[in-house]
């Protein structure tokens, strides 16, 4: 499955298929309850067959061999904060180590009342590898209490999660409200939700100077849409649902 959802990431919104958002939600009594670190896929545990004077390769070679394996994980994930459509997660129950790195991947967060939240990992005797220890100081900020939680791995409920800015908000009806969330951004221009991700995405990791002139010298081409008309029209219309007609996004050129 971790591959699957690099796959499909990557995939969405580049094919001109028509998508406008994206909601992420678990299926079952939980969002994500993190990864088995029992599988041996991830070959985090030795197996009943594993002899350590027979394993070939020293330690370096070990870790040049397995370095790959932690970098292709962690594209799967990015592939979600770079897709070019929104992601909404709807997240409900528990939201557990990995699942915490794939929560930070997407744009915004959605939570039931019930959820609860771990940066597992440490408990488990690693350091989380897949996105958490970069992206959730950027998303609640670099202070005592999200160092706190990373290295302690102590659950955090709904309420928390909130407080901290990790979640948008705490919906009683999830489903409901992420949907609403979803078709409000869906109203929009694409070109203009698409542009607007990529400059989020962009100033996150630069300068406010280098953030500007990012949007400049993008704004300078994408300025210049039918979907700027459509809006307006939209906007000035007496109906208070009425939304602009805009044409799909072209598919990505490949070669």
């Amino acid at each position: 499955m971790w591959k699957e959802i690099g796959t499909a990431f990557r995939m969405l919104g580049t094919h001109g298929d028509g998508c406008r958002c994206i909601l992420l939600m678990g299926e079952g009594k939980s969002f994500c309850a993190g990864i088995d670190i029992s599988d041996q896929n991830f070959g985090l545990l030795p197996s009943d067959n594993d002899n350590e004077d027979e394993q070939p390769g020293d330690v370096a070679r070990r870790y040049l061999s397995f370095r790959p394996k932690i970098l292709e994980m962690q594209s799967c994930f990015t592939a979600i904060e770079e897709c070019p459509i929104p992601v909404v997660a709807a997240i409900h129950g528990a939201c557990i180590g990995g699942g915490v790195d794939l929560s930070c991947c997407v744009d915004i967060r959605l939570c039931s009342p019930d959820a609860i939240f771990s940066i597992r990992e440490t408990r488990l005797g690693l350091a989380a590898d897949v996105g958490t220890l970069q992206r959730l100081p950027k998303i609640c900020g670099h202070g005592s209490r999200i160092r706190e939680l990373c290295l302690t791995g102590q659950d955090f409920d709904a309420m928390e999660a909130a407080r901290l800015g990790f979640v948008s908000r705490i919906c009683p009806d999830l489903m409901a409200s992420a949907m609403q969330v979803c078709e409000r951004i869906a109203r929009n221009s694409p070109v203009a939700v698409q542009s607007t991700k990529f400059s989020l995405n962009y100033s996150r990791d630069h300068s406010v100077r280098e953030g500007l002139e990012h949007i400049a010298c993008h704004n300078a081409a994408t300025l210049m849409t039918n979907d700027l008309l459509a809006s307006a029209v939209a906007l000035a219309s007496s109906e208070s649902n009425s939304h602009g007609v805009f044409d799909p996004i072209l598919p990505h050129s490949r070669l």
